[in-house]
């Protein structure tokens, strides 16, 4: 196993190798009451500027709180010893004031759940401006200015609107991009990335990760990228990491570790990153066009609009989604893809009638939602569970895990003895992968990856008939990830369960899902059999989904990086006429400008949003 020697120097650094910037040496954190465990033990690691070290590993191996507690950060009752240095300073000698002058100046931080870290009573361009009038001793105006042009640097679209905006009406991709203009506002000398792309789409993940790799490179800003995507760790990363249960267990060179691990954890974690997608099972059929079999779930020509303040006495109004129809047989599956904005939240959440929707028709299990009673609905619901994108914020913050996922039986199933409904809440914890010494904490006590699987429990213990994921798997480890996805796929297997799957992971869409359906700024572009939709792709917004997936080859990623296009998708408030998508276009003509194409069928159980697909798919086309 290759590591880090004792004096905290990487192993055969050349000479003359640039002194490190943060110097951490047998970090431990342990927790009072916890018997002597330490989630951080003896942890030893070093950044150099212009470096980027990844840290890897699964939910609760340490790798967030190493951190946390190297910068002041720790939990209330954690202990922290050890060594860290910051250049020259002992940053665990630091009073509190000393540690409020570094964070934010000299150290940026990128927190893992976004609206967790965002003040929402602030607007967005309070927030951002905040830390630059602080540290950087700016007025208020020039402040402001350099907030919005740090949201246009992180290629947040419409960043004058966004400027006046709250954290709750933005969608947890912006979130995120906020918190990494937050996070390089005063140009910090280090930067410390906790899952920075965990909520984003592809693409975005890619203009991210091409924009960190640019930071580092120009400013010569060292960078740690927490994360559990080794593709994002071999685009950026100089060197790697590994982390498990607080040790760590191998580091060096990110060729070396990613081509060559030594150490059967990292080659296990690496072998559940590469493992090809195996198509989901054929069974039920979801389409908008004469399924087989009784539908659950059938969406017809949804609208939804949403209401903005345009200024004082003006409003505007735009469409989130615009004439979208699916249906979801019984036992069927559909996965739902496309960009942060794209609509695909605002679908799940106006089939499950929590938005209003101004034009359309909903209907589960044969019955029109917008007709049923509230204790009609709340029945349905039973059959019909959802597990949110945001699994902290959708958690009780007072309830015990064990409480949070018993709580639907109680609502719906109060006929159940207690001893008989903790006996089903454990063995649902027991299938997501949730230890018995966790069933007893509250979701803050939890890693953003355990309190994901609690959320899945919780919606899962019901045994619904029609299960909606949003982004149900984004903060999950690669080897949590294949656990729940195969729980899922044994749930459908055992009860036939239809699965309404949202995503921006391609692949785990593969997996999961029969069939795909493409959304872009609320419009359908591409609809089929997944395989087929992600192998021969009709739309050019399918092929640039599919080019934007990470790899996780270091002689590959990089390159790919540097070729990733910064273009953006329009605001919906200025969503261009004919196309929505002919501004990033490569095959776009002067008919896509003026009218929009119309949705067609292109071969056997394939739909296509676009005039030139004929053309440009050439080849492709399915026989």
């Amino acid at each position: 196993m290759s590591s880090i020697r004792p004096d905290g120097e990487r192993p055969g650094a050349a000479p003359g190798a640039p002194e490190a910037l943060l110097r951490i040496e047998a970090l431990r954190v342990r927790f009072a009451g916890s018997g002597g465990a330490a989630p951080v033990d003896g942890l030893t690691l070093t950044v150099a500027p212009g470096e980027c070290l990844g840290v890897v590993g699964e939910s609760g191996a340490g790798k967030s709180l190493s951190f946390l507690a190297a910068l002041g950060l720790a939990p209330e009752g954690a202990e922290v010893s050890g060594r860290v240095r910051l250049g020259p300073l002992d940053v665990l000698g630091c009073r509190e004031r000393e540690l409020d002058r570094i964070r934010g100046a000299r150290v940026g931080f990128v927190f893992q759940d976004p609206m967790t870290s965002l003040t929402p009573h602030l607007t967005i361009g309070a927030q951002l401006a905040e830390p630059i009038a602080r540290h950087c001793g700016l007025g208020r105006r020039a402040a402001r200015e350099r907030a919005r042009a740090l949201l246009e640097q992180v290629r947040l679209g419409d960043a004058a609107r966004r400027m006046g905006q709250y954290p709750h009406e933005l969608s947890g991709g912006m979130r995120q991009r906020v918190m990494i203009a937050i996070a390089l506002a005063c140009e910090p000398e280090l930067l410390i990335a906790d899952e920075p792309t965990t909520a984003l789409d592809v693409t975005l993940q890619a203009q991210i990760l091409a924009l960190l790799a640019q930071f580092k490179r120009e400013r010569r800003m060292a960078l740690v990228l927490i994360t559990h995507d080794f593709g994002a760790v071999a685009g950026v990363a100089d060197r790697v990491a590994v982390m498990r249960a607080g040790r760590l267990i191998e580091s060096g060179p990110v060729a070396s570790v990613l081509k060559r691990p030594e150490d059967p954890y990292t080659r296990e974690l690496l072998r559940a990153a590469s493992e090809p997608p195996a198509p989901a099972r054929a069974g039920g059929h979801a389409s908008d066009a004469s399924p087989a079999g009784a539908p659950v779930l059938s969406v017809s020509d949804l609208t939804v609009r949403f209401t903005h303040a345009a200024g004082l006495l003006r409003r505007r109004s735009f469409a989130a989604l615009e004439a979208v129809s699916l249906t979801l047989s019984a036992g069927g599956s559909l996965g739902v893809v496309g960009e942060s904005g794209c609509g695909k939240s605002t679908l799940t959440r106006a089939a499950l009638r929590l938005i209003r929707a101004e034009r359309g028709r909903v209907l589960w299990l044969g019955s029109d939602v917008s007709g049923l009673t509230a204790r009609r609905l709340r029945g349905m619901r039973r059959e019909l569970q959802l597990i949110f994108q945001d699994p902290l914020a959708s958690l009780d913050p007072r309830l015990t895990v064990e409480r949070l996922v018993g709580e639907p039986l109680e609502i719906h199933h109060g006929e159940l003895a207690p001893d008989a409904r903790r006996e089903r809440v454990h063995a649902m914890l027991a299938r997501v992968g949730l230890e018995a010494a966790l069933y007893q904490r509250r979701a803050h006590e939890l890693s953003g990856g355990q309190c994901q699987r609690v959320g899945i429990a919780r919606a899962m213990v019901l045994e619904p008939r029609v299960l909606v994921c949003d982004e149900p798997l984004s903060a999950l480890d690669v080897r949590a990830q294949r656990q729940i996805r195969l729980l899922l796929a044994g749930l459908r297997g055992e009860r036939g369960t239809s699965l309404l799957f949202v995503s921006h992971d391609l692949s785990l869409v593969r997996h999961l899902c029969e069939r795909a359906l493409v959304l872009y700024l609320g419009r359908m572009v591409e609809l089929g059999p997944t395989a087929a939709l992600l192998d021969r792709p009709l739309h050019p917004y399918t092929r640039q989904l599919i080019d934007a997936i990470a790899l996780p080859d270091p002689d590959v990623q990089p390159a790919r990086l540097a070729k990733v296009s910064l273009g953006e998708p329009a605001a919906p408030l200025e969503r261009p006429g004919g196309c929505a998508f002919r501004s990033r276009c490569p095959q776009a003509t002067p008919l896509c400008a003026e009218r929009a194409p119309p949705w067609v069928a292109a071969g056997a159980d394939r739909w296509v949003a676009c005039h030139h697909f004929r053309e440009w798919a050439d080849g492709m086309l399915p026989e």
